[in-house]
């Protein structure tokens, strides 16, 4: 069964994703819509998509279609994927799947008042390589009781006031753009955090450009970590317990060699790589989830991403970092 796919938006996001549709075979990118016609036609050119829309309002119309991938700036996750949905399609969202909690609660409720699949596209949990994460973890426990984790992710981003990393009305700073992804693996791993010690360095537009967290667990765990457009902060990750550590080297997420170090001083290292960008695993999950009826993935809940938000709201708050569409 091919399910047919639409984009909304035409940005850098939506060409990574309308690369990596190509790599699926069951899957067909039938329509794109943007906010002008010329968009959506040079969009449609050149990854050779039948269907172009010149509005948004025109794709979410477009009958033939099974789901649509939300792939505008987060501000606008809220509106645009609460159209799709009113309009009866499934949604794959960008992350974060709102600005905020009470924002993501609104969208939640509309799908499932809809009876529509919604997921928020936190595209690293479906690599292959956590697949190995968990199966070490959890399976073998390699590492024994795992005691902590570190991320770190960073970009030199040149300041510009009107990019969308520095514009509070587009929900910039690093925590909504990067920090999500250290969080959401401590999330994966872990859970909810019990408590949480915070730092963060605003930029002259009021956003985050820098940010830091160390996320408490009632068992003693800590999730340490960092975000930044300042800094090219490596884009590690460490795993440690009693009997050994995994580290996630440069772009591990792009399939770059995991290291495992046991307690006797042993190690293995493998790496995962594939081709494309990595956006091709959540769109078959997604397929996966559509095929087989249901309205919410079990590996990315929509109480998850409901809880994420809450806590990325409960760090702005701490920094006093906070967007237009909020006041």
């Amino acid at each position: 069964m091919t399910i047919r796919w639409g984009i909304l938006g035409t940005g850098e996001i939506a060409r990574l994703v309308a690369d990596d549709l190509a790599l699926l075979p069951d899957a067909a990118l039938t329509a794109v819509g943007s906010r002008a016609q010329q968009r959506a036609d040079a969009f449609g050119d050149t990854f050779d998509v039948p269907r172009r829309h010149g509005s948004y309002e025109a794709l979410v119309s477009d009958p033939d279609l099974d789901v649509i991938h939300v792939a505008t700036p987060h501000s606008a996750h809220l509106k645009h994927a609460t159209m799709a949905l009113e309009a009866g399609h499934a949604v794959l969202c960008e992350k974060p799947l709102a600005l905020n909690a009470a924002q993501a609660g609104r969208l939640i409720e509309t799908a499932r008042r809809q009876d529509q699949f919604l997921m928020e596209a936190m595209w690293t949990r479906f690599l292959p390589v956590m697949d190995d994460v968990h199966r070490l973890v959890h399976e073998e426990q390699a590492l024994g009781d795992v005691h902590l984790l570190r991320a770190d992710i960073g970009v030199t981003q040149p300041f510009d006031p009107d990019h969308r990393l520095f514009d509070p009305a587009l929900g910039g700073g690093a925590l909504l753009d990067l920090g999500v992804y250290p969080m959401a693996f401590a999330f994966d791993l872990f859970g909810p955090p019990a408590a949480i010690s915070s730092s963060a360095v605003l930029g002259e537009t009021g956003v985050d450009e820098q940010c830091a967290a160390i996320f408490r667990y009632d068992d003693g765990t800590q999730a340490v970590w960092h975000a930044s457009v300042r800094a090219d902060a490596g884009r590690t990750c460490v795993l440690a317990g009693a009997e050994g550590r995994l580290h996630g080297t440069r772009s591990w997420w792009k399939g770059a060699p995991f290291e495992l170090t046991r307690r006797d001083g042993t190690t293995d290292s493998w790496a995962r790589p594939y081709a494309g960008n990595g956006y091709q695993f959540e769109a078959a999950h997604v397929m996966t989830c559509l095929r087989e009826g249901r309205t919410e993935s079990p590996v990315m809940p929509l109480d998850e991403s409901h809880a994420l938000l809450r806590t990325t709201d409960a760090l702005r708050a701490e920094w006093g970092v906070t967007y237009p569409q909020e006041s």
